[in-house]
């Protein structure tokens, strides 16, 4: 049998990423020709076929070269951490890729960049932001070496780690009269105007917390931002739903103030996790962001008084307009 070349895997790999092979071919700095070529020896070598390809109208991968270009991604990876590893003298150096759930980025990401490259100088932290449907395809595709999200309605086969624990909250202008209670019941909110927050799993998470009293929310606006629902909460259009986060202030973007209060009884507590693939091994490099995001940010849910001590409204013994 022919043996396959690290070029072979590095070309195949990379297909996934593109809708012809003439653009992979200009990404990969190879004729087009020659990728075809590439292509046929690798699927004679393995033998089966790898990729359809139909003239004018691109090509497509089979199951077995989906297969075949996410293990390839993998070997390639492997490569390069042995690599690495010879070079780093036993500092740890080179690429860390972190996938971050859009809706808390801005909690989480400033103060990762902020400090992790100064303890660890050596690795290149690369950042993407999005929803389940943007991270969870990218981690399985090997573009990414962990991701931070939201336990929820998460699919089988990750490994995961616990950041900081997080629990729904009620945003509400300050005039709005539940903003004088310590703690605000779902039954209350009902009959309210919703401003909801179009993400998954933000919207099956609200959802499922009124389902779970018998209850049906009043969604007077669905919006894809969280930026965009304290805007709408803060000019008193309606109520939002938020998970809570750390490094956040009770305003809107417009500086307008909100009046964040606990949900009681509790609506959902969960976790926000780390999570990659069970049958990939974090780098080092990963692991070591890892553990610097839970020493940063891990107090957050026990100071937050979401270890089941009680809410951070009743510890104070009054209504909180701010989170820090």
């Amino acid at each position: 049998m022919a043996d396959v070349t690290l070029r072979q895997l590095e070309l195949f790999a990379a297909l996934p990423d593109y809708e012809t092979l003439s653009a992979a071919a200009v990404h990969l700095h190879i004729s087009e020709s020659a990728l075809s070529q590439a292509i046929t020896g690798l699927e004679r070598t393995v033998g089966e076929q790898l990729c359809v390809r139909r003239k004018a109208r691109g090509f497509a991968l089979t199951p077995a070269g989906q297969h075949f270009a996410t293990q390839a991604r993998r070997i390639l990876a492997d490569t390069r951490e042995l690599v690495l590893d010879t070079q780093s003298g036993g500092k740890l150096r080179g690429p860390v890729k972190l996938g971050c759930f859009a809706s808390f980025a801005t909690s989480i990401v400033p103060a990762v960049v902020d400090g992790f490259p100064r303890r660890h100088p050596g690795i290149d932290l690369e950042i993407t932001v999005g929803t389940h449907e943007d991270l969870l395809p990218d981690l399985e595709a090997g573009k990414l070496d962990v991701a931070i999200v939201y336990d929820l309605f998460l699919p089988a086969g990750y490994r995961h780690r616990e950041i900081y624990a997080t629990e729904l909250e009620a945003h509400l202008h300050p005039d709005h009269p539940l903003a004088a209670r310590d703690a605000v019941d779902l039954a209350d909110l009902a009959d309210e105007p919703l401003v909801m927050y179009e993400a998954r799993p933000s919207i099956e998470n609200t959802l499922q917390a009124f389902a779970a009293r018998g209850l049906t929310p009043r969604v007077a606006a669905r919006v894809p931002q969280i930026i965009l629902v304290q805007a709408l909460v803060g000019r008193g259009v309606g109520y939002g739903l938020l998970m809570s986060r750390p490094n956040t202030t009770a305003t809107s973007v417009e500086g307008r103030p909100i009046a964040v209060r606990p949900i009681e009884p509790s609506a959902t507590r969960t976790n926000v996790v780390a999570i990659w693939p069970e049958d990939m091994d974090l780098t080092p490099r990963a692991a070591a962001l890892l553990d610097y995001a839970v020493e940063i940010l891990g107090c957050y849910g026990r100071q937050a008084g979401h270890d089941g001590a009680g809410s951070p409204a009743a510890a104070a013994g009054s209504p909180r307009d701010t989170r820090g």
